[in-house]
């Protein structure tokens, strides 16, 4: 069966977040007032499998590998049956 995951990708609670600032400090400068902003990446995948649990797992394992850093990272995976 085919599956599509998304995975949000998010810095952790205190990890300071330069892009977000850049655009806080933009946005202000055009006159929006602003109190904070955060910047998420989101990955979709399309993917094969025989189960929403086994797409679960395989791209949770592909996070802890390569595409979130645990250290400064964390994310949250949505699977969805195609």
């Amino acid at each position: 069966m085919k599956y599509k995951a998304t995975v949000t990708i998010k810095l952790k609670k205190g990890v300071l977040n330069p892009e977000g600032r850049t655009i806080k400090r933009a946005l202000e400068f055009l006159g929006y007032e602003v109190e904070d902003v955060n910047t998420y990446k989101m990955i979709d995948l399309i993917l094969n499998g025989e189960s929403e649990e086994e797409v679960y797992k395989k791209v949770e394992e592909m996070c802890q590998k390569l595409l979130a850093n645990p250290v400064i990272h964390d994310y949250r995976i949505k699977v969805e049956r195609l």
